[in-house]
């Protein structure tokens, strides 16, 4: 009921908007990830994957002060948790303290990406903690690879005009095809 009301009353995020989100969902969904860099694949592993892209997209927004764009895109992320954790049969009660418990999540991967996207180890760090944080034994070498990976996104978002991410256009590299 109270998530219905909800809906009423929050303005759904621009089209561009949710079609950047589903770029990098898809982006985020990459069997790549799963296999060859040995993300978990399970509920944890996919949210670190998709917080991961959402991070790169904000990055590159924020940098080129696109603010109310990058917050329309994380509108259309929480959407979409939201709705997944209700499809998993969360009552609503429920999906407010997870949402709250995600949203914490989210924003501590920003900052921990934000602050070590100039120190390669910091980075590393911070992608073993949150991408491979519930793995008993890691691969560095899968890790490595994840901060690669980050690193080159990083540089490719920087060549990518701000219209084409606000617009919805910004075409996602296959992971696979980057040589990592």
């Amino acid at each position: 009921m109270l998530g219905a009301l909800r809906q009423l009353f929050t303005p759904k995020p621009p089209s561009e908007a949710e079609a950047t989100y589903i770029a990098l969902l898809r982006a985020s969904r990459n069997p790549f990830f799963f296999t060859a860099l040995k993300v978990p694949d399970t509920l944890d592993g996919r949210f670190e994957l998709i917080a991961l892209h959402m991070f790169l997209v904000q990055h590159r927004l924020l940098d080129t002060n696109n603010e109310i764009f990058a917050q329309f895109l994380s509108e259309a992320f929480f959407n979409d948790m939201d709705t997944a954790l209700r499809e998993m049969g969360v009552a609503d009660t429920g999906v407010a303290k997870r949402i709250k418990k995600m949203g914490k999540a989210y924003h501590g991967c920003l900052q921990a990406y934000g602050t070590s996207l100039n120190d390669p180890t910091a980075l590393r760090a911070a992608l073993a903690r949150n991408v491979y944080g519930t793995v008993a034994e890691g691969d560095v070498n899968a890790l490595d690879r994840l901060g690669n990976y980050v690193e080159w996104m990083v540089k490719n978002l920087a060549e990518v005009t701000p219209e084409t991410i606000t617009a919805g256009r910004y075409a996602w590299p296959d992971v696979a095809t980057l040589g990592l």
